[in-house]
C-alpha cells in the first residue's frame, strides 16, 4: 500500500540523514566545496520555489524539495556518476518507504539527471532541481580557510559576495543575481568553470518555458 512520504519526513528520517552527512564528508576529503545540509536544504527551498511561482500542484512542489534534499547522497559511493549512483539508492530508500512509484520516478529521474557531465531536464522536478542546485554559489560554500591555496572552485565561490534568484515582474525569466568580488576572481574565470553549468540552467528553464538570465555586477551577461 501506498504512503504519502513528505518533505518533513524525509528530513527526520535518520538513514538519509546519515547519508546526506557522509556524502560530504567524502567530498571533504577530496577537496570539494560543501555540499552538505546548507546546500542540498537550500537547493530544496529553491527548486519548490521556482515551481510554487509556475503554479504546479503543492504536491509537485514537495517533490521538488524531497529531490532536492537527495540529491547528492551518491557522492557517498564515488564522485563519478554519483547522480546515477543517487537515483539508485533514492529509489531503493523511497520505494522502502512506500511511496507511489509514478512519484518515485520523478524524484529519480531528477537525481540522475542533476549532473551538468549527463544532465538534461526531463520533468519540471528535473529541470527546477539542475537550476537550483547549480545557482547555489556562494563564499560560505568554500572549506579551505588559505586562500594562497585556493584552487579555482575554491576563488571563484569565495569572490561571491552576494547571490539571489529570482523571477522577474511577470515570472517569464529567472534571473540569477551576482556580486563577485573581481580582487579575487575575475568574471572570465566565474564563466570558465561555470559556463557549462549556466548553459543548463537556461536549457532547464527553457523546460520550464521560462528566460534565465545572469547578472554579474549589474551587467547583464547572459
Amino acid at each position: 500500500m501506498s504512503s504519502i512520504v513528505t518533505y518533513k519526513y524525509i528530513k527526520q528520517n535518520p538513514d538519509i540523514m546519515t547519508y546526506i552527512r557522509k556524502a560530504d564528508e567524502a567530498l571533504e576529503t577530496l577537496g570539494y566545496t560543501e555540499h552538505s545540509f546548507a546546500h542540498v536544504e537550500k537547493v530544496a527551498v529553491t527548486a519548490s520555489m521556482i515551481l510554487e511561482t509556475l503554479k504546479y500542484s503543492e504536491r509537485e512542489c514537495e517533490l521538488a524539495k524531497i529531490a532536492g534534499i537527495m540529491h547528492d547522497i551518491g557522492n557517498v559511493v564515488n564522485r563519478v556518476d554519483h547522480a546515477q549512483s543517487g537515483a539508485v539508492m533514492a529509489f531503493r530508500l523511497l520505494d522502502n518507504l512506500s511511496m507511489p512509484a509514478p512519484e518515485i520516478c520523478s524524484i529519480i529521474s531528477a537525481i540522475g539527471n542533476h549532473d551538468e557531465g549527463t544532465a538534461q531536464p526531463l520533468n519540471p522536478i528535473s529541470a527546477a532541481l539542475i537550476i537550483a542546485d547549480k545557482t547555489d554559489v556562494r563564499r560560505s560554500r568554500v572549506r579551505n580557510t588559505d586562500l594562497l591555496t585556493f584552487d579555482i572552485h575554491d576563488r571563484v565561490n569565495f569572490a561571491v559576495e552576494k547571490t539571489t534568484l529570482s523571477f522577474n515582474e511577470d515570472n517569464t525569466s529567472l534571473i540569477l543575481n551576482l556580486i563577485i568580488d573581481t580582487e579575487i576572481s575575475s568574471v572570465l574565470e566565474y564563466f570558465e568553470i561555470f559556463l557549462d553549468r549556466m548553459l543548463l540552467c537556461k536549457r532547464s528553464a527553457i523546460f520550464l518555458n521560462l528566460k534565465f538570465e545572469v547578472i554579474i555586477n549589474d551587467t547583464k551577461i547572459l
